[in-house]
């Protein structure tokens, strides 16, 4: 029999119980479950297996304790996670993410997301997320270099090329990557460069990995812009954040012919008019890492609003690019106002259930970001082939096979959603395209 909507609410609220107080994770999980009736009733064998009970339990959730010594010498106590949530489509594959507002509810909302996400790219990549409520900010390379030790020294008995393979998120770079996988070499005394993603270009790393994000998601918008006769050229853009996603999503949109007038960081936002000068937020914020309020010193008629909100400025595109629910309902409101036509997350889960509604019902292009930020991810896989094979693949070729994934991810889930009656709706076609292509295999695996 197949599942109806009473079923599915059963399900979710099941969810609830098992999980208390984990906010974050609820709303992942709702707004998946709010659009499988469809490919439930298509296909009621997912419902025989209870394969949406399944994929709502992680298959393993690893909590530890992260002891390391600050430059005082003192003793400083972290708290470490590793959600494994399935694997069926390949090893566990997600970020880390150091941050201070890092708990299991919202490492598992990241898991979740990953796997549908992971789904997507075609890849044969699992989903799964980590980190820790450490903040790197202020800290010291060395102190930052004992606490990635202290990490691993626990982590890596769960990794491996074939088991689960992490790269770098929030407040988690090329450095951190470096220290991490330092400590794996030093651990397991093998050089197993594919066990991470995200490293440097110069051992192992794949170039457009920095970059692949914010491509990905502008790639992505763009596709949807192109059914309905638009593109990027001479639009009006807002990016949120200022950080890696947000910085590449600048620059892309840029080379596609678009004008960025605002980003912002969590002290307010940067409104410039004329254009946001890309290479100025590249110095504060990669070299320099200042905060973007600086940005306004050296532009004159550049104006920074200090705990504003880069929504409230007009705009075509807006690109929620910084993190979880940075764009609720007003929000959401004052962009249908002023006339903006597409939204692509290039963050996770950045716009409330509120938000979302509302871009849906006015018949905005709005890219969730298991869909639209999955470049990031895509590209992680690529770096695993080549580690697999001991290649190094150029710049262009790289960003080529970027551009074919998240081209391909877009007409996966535009099809989908014309095919379950929905044109248009990129939540519905990215969450049933993602739930199928694990379903199937989970299906095929029996019960495990």
């Amino acid at each position: 029999m197949p599942i109806g909507r009473e079923q599915i609410e059963q399900i979710y609220e099941q969810v609830v119980r098992r999980n208390p107080g984990e906010l974050e994770f609820h709303q992942a999980v709702k707004e998946v479950l709010e659009t499988l009736t469809p490919v439930l009733t298509k296909y009621p064998q997912f419902a025989e297996h209870k394969i949406i009970q399944r994929i709502c339990e992680p298959e393993r959730q690893i909590i530890f304790r992260v002891p390391w010594q600050d430059d005082r010498g003192e003793v400083q106590i972290n708290r470490g996670f590793r959600v494994q949530f399935n694997s069926v489509l390949g090893p566990y594959k997600g970020g880390l993410r150091f941050h201070p507002s890092v708990l299991l509810g919202t490492i598992k909302f990241l898991g979740f997301e990953q796997i549908f996400k992971n789904a997507l790219t075609g890849m044969p990549i699992g989903g799964a997320k980590g980190g820790s409520d450490f903040d790197p900010k202020g800290r010291s390379d060395d102190e930052v270099m004992r606490f990635c030790q202290s990490f691993m020294t626990e982590l890596h008995r769960h990794l491996g090329e074939y088991t689960d393979v992490p790269a770098g998120d929030i407040g988690v770079g090329a450095r951190e990557i470096g220290y991490l996988f330092g400590q794996y070499k030093r651990m397991t005394n093998r050089y197993e460069s594919a066990v991470l993603t995200g490293k440097s270009p110069h051992w192992g790393g794949a170039l457009v990995r920095k970059e692949a994000t914010g491509y990905g998601a502008v790639y992505f918008v763009d596709e949807m812009l192109k059914t309905r006769g638009e593109s990027f050229e001479g639009k009006v853009c807002v990016v949120s954040g200022s950080g890696n996603v947000a910085i590449y999503t600048i620059e892309k949109i840029l080379e596609l012919g678009g004008r960025v007038v605002a980003c912002s960081d969590s002290g307010g936002v940067i409104y410039h008019e004329r254009g946001i000068d890309l290479d100025t937020v590249k110095q504060l914020k990669e070299v320099e890492r200042k905060r973007i309020s600086v940005y306004a010193d050296l532009h004159k008629d550049a104006k920074y609003i200090p705990g504003g909100s880069v929504w409230d400025i007009p705009c075509q595109v807006a690109m929620p690019s910084a993190t979880q629910n940075e764009l609720d309902g007003d929000a959401a409101r004052r962009l249908v106002t002023n006339g903006c036509i597409a939204v692509g997350e290039g963050a996770n889960m950045p716009t409330t259930p509120e938000g979302v509604r509302i871009f849906q019902e006015a018949k905005i292009l709005y890219a969730p970001g298991k869909a639209a930020n999955a470049g990031g991810v895509a590209t992680s896989a690529l770096e695993m082939q080549q580690n697999a094979s001991r290649d190094a693949w150029s710049f262009e070729h790289t960003e080529r096979r970027l551009h074919e994934i998240m081209t391909e991810i877009h007409r996966a889930c535009y099809e989908t959603s014309v095919e379950f009656g929905s044109p248009g709706n990129y939540v519905l076609g990215a969450n049933i395209v993602g739930f199928t292509r694990v379903a199937e295999a989970m299906v095929a695996f029996g019960l495990i």
